[in-house]
């Protein structure tokens, strides 16, 4: 009886340890599976501008905050090292602030969507465990709801007597590198963290009924991502 006990134990732990392993072997990932990443991506953006220049008004120059959304990235997996992914993501909306020497104004907010693909290199495709990766790809950022701040609307309105101000930011297209990686926590599924930086330019115009004001912004982002996985 004593070496039954003994024989089902060693068969069961034996068992644990079969699926345990099965379960990590399953994170190899492998040529034809799907991967779905979902979480919280932080856009942070490194604005640069030209200088704005308006009469009887300090230089000027634009600054860009950042905001988090809900993301949605799916891979492919070409082969077993290399995928396409398609980084998309709820609409993020960014404050824009005017500033310069003893001038800070709320210019205004700017909602985009930055729709991103990359083609990745896996260098442990195909082997279980952790799951770095790299990658570069094309980034089109789609801007829209443009609105002028009350604040930058008065400014404009004392200084130049304008009555109407508007704001209008080209759609921008450029390149975007990136790292990450899926950390397996049993089955299909992973914890996932990824970084990119990518490059996005833009010109701006300030309308008003007395003239326009077009300046270049370099909004040249750091985006970052944490969440889940899961490969089919």
């Amino acid at each position: 009886m004593k070496r039954k006990v003994l024989l089902d134990k060693a068969l069961w732990s034996g068992l644990a340890v079969a699926l345990a392993g099965g379960g990590v072997a399953a994170q190899a990932y492998e040529q034809g599976d799907f991967i779905v990443r979902a979480g919280a991506v932080m856009v942070d953006p490194d604005a640069d501008s030209e200088d704005i220049n308006l009469p009887g008004v300090p230089t000027l120059n634009v600054d860009v905050d950042d905001d988090t959304q809900l993301s949605l990235i799916g891979a492919y997996m070409v082969t077993d090292q290399v995928a396409v992914e398609l980084l998309a993501a709820t609409p993020f909306e960014h404050d824009v602030v005017a500033a310069g020497a003893g001038v800070d104004l709320d210019a205004g907010t700017v909602k985009h969507l930055p729709p991103t693909l990359s083609v990745q290199w896996y260098p442990r495709g195909g082997a279980s465990g952790w799951q770095p990766y790299i990658g570069l790809g094309v980034n089109y950022t789609f801007i829209f709801d443009e609105d002028v701040d009350r604040e930058l609307a008065g400014a404009l309105g004392a200084i130049l007597g304008a009555t109407r101000a508007d704001l209008d930011l080209d759609d921008s297209f450029g390149l975007t590198a990136q790292a990450g990686v899926d950390i397996p926590l049993g089955g299909n599924w992973a914890l996932n963290a990824g970084v990119w930086y990518m490059d996005i330019d833009t010109t701006a115009t300030i309308k008003t009924d007395v003239g326009n004001v077009k300046f270049d912004v370099d909004i040249d982002p750091w985006v970052y991502n944490v969440g889940i996985a899961y490969r089919f």
